[in-house]
Order: structure tokens, then sequence, then C-alpha cells
């Protein structure tokens, strides 16, 4: 086992590290509802966050991560590393890859299994993401448009966000959010997502009434929903921007 270092610390929270190749930071929460020192692995980005209730020692917490090292270095591996997106990359779209190589002109274009990014090199990602963003609000609120109009209710507005939690959401005053990195997954995923937030127009639960409008608007959902638990993780590893 490798010894665990400090780096700072911030109030309830401290950053330490798990020494070694490579180094693991590990943030230690302080939580007055905590009832046991536990640990989570974040699929998202990685971040191992150590819980820590009322009354336990840092140095306890600490020989907790400690034991648990090769557990928490285990499940960061099957993780895999983030991607940075740069010329040469490749990138999922629609569920396919993609290459990204310099473009001319002034728009992106996508075709042949490349995606051709004008300009300066170094602002590739941030003009991709920009690209992928405006796909996203297209594709998303057409099938919105499909299956509020299959439900027989209207939707107010569509937003779209780089949401970590969620793929997407409805409010209870008809505005629907979806994650824009929802481009990148295979078309039935995205449209099984856009089915589920409107079929929320109807019912703001998920009960079985819920489910129903789901499968009489869109049908069978359940290779979509095994495949955003088993793969949709993935897509947050794709960075655009630092």
């Amino acid at each position: 086992m490798t010894p665990i270092g400090r780096s700072r610390r911030v109030g309830e929270m401290g950053t330490h590290f798990l020494h070694g190749a490579p180094d693991v930071p590990v943030i230690l929460r302080h939580s007055a509802r905590a009832r046991r020192i536990s640990l989570r692995i974040s699929q998202l980005d990685g971040r191992v966050t150590l819980t820590v209730p009322k009354g336990v020692s840092e140095a306890e917490a600490l020989g907790f991560a400690h034991q648990k090292e090769d557990w928490i270095r285990d499940h960061l591996s099957k993780r895999g590393a983030d991607a940075i997106v740069a010329l040469g990359s490749e990138i999922p779209l629609g569920g396919q890859l993609f290459q990204v190589v310099a473009g001319q002109g002034r728009r992106v274009q996508i075709s042949d299994g490349r995606i051709a990014v004008p300009g300066a090199a170094e602002r590739v990602g941030a003009r991709l993401v920009g690209h992928l963003k405006q796909i996203a609000r297209a594709r998303l609120a057409e099938a919105c448009d499909d299956y509020a109009t299959r439900l027989g209710k209207p939707y107010n507005k569509i937003s779209i966000r780089d949401t970590r939690s969620r793929w997407g959401s409805c409010t209870s005053a008809g505005t629907l959010m979806f994650s824009w990195r929802l481009i990148m997954a295979p078309p039935d995923v995205l449209d099984y997502v856009a089915a589920h937030e409107v079929a929320h127009l109807a019912e703001m639960n998920h009960s079985a009434a819920f489910w129903a409008q789901v499968e009489r608007i869109y049908g069978d959902h359940k290779g979509p929903r095994r495949w955003l638990r088993t793969t949709g993780n993935d897509l947050h590893r794709y960075r655009f921007t630092d």
C-alpha cells in the first residue's frame, strides 16, 4: 500500500492523495448525517469521495481509504481515462466513431467517418462542441415534436445543457431539458430519452401509468435503457475544453 498525502484543506472538505502510479486524489467530506465511513467513485468523472461521519477522525478515515486502495484503483482502471478532443481524436456521433480532422472554410463538415473542423488547432474542441450542441438541439426538438404529437400534449420549450447527473428532465411548466451529449449516443437512445421526458408531460412520476405512456409513444424501451446504464457514462469522458 502507498501512503496518503494531503494537498489542501478547505472548510469541511480536504483533498488527499493515494500516492502511486498514478496518484489518486481522494476528497474527504465530513457529514453530520453519515452513519459510517463510505467511499464513492463517480463513473462520470472518476472523482473519489470519502464521506466521514461526525466523531470519526481524519486519520481513521484515511486509514479506511488506505485499506480500499486496490478496490479504488481497480474501479478507476475499468472506467477508463478522459479523452481530450483534438485533431486526430475519435469521438462517437450517433453511436458511430468519427475522426476529428482539420477543416477548410467556415463551417464544420461531417461526412465519410470524419468531422472536419476549421480554425486554429487549439480551438478545435470548443468549435466542435458548439456545433454538436446545435445538432443536438435540432435533433431533440424534432423527436420531442413527434412524441408530443403522439402523446397529445404540447411542451413549452427545450433547453440543452451539459448535465452530469441526468440525461433529461421535464418541469411542471412543460420545459424539457436534455444533455447535448445524447447526440453522441445511438439514435434509438436519443429518441428514448426524448420520449421519456415528453411522457412526463402526462405523468410527472415514474408510476406504471408513466411507463405505459412511454410504451405507447415510443415502444419497447428496454434496449436503450440498458445502453444508458452500461455505456452512457462513457460519453462524459470526452473533454472538449479544459
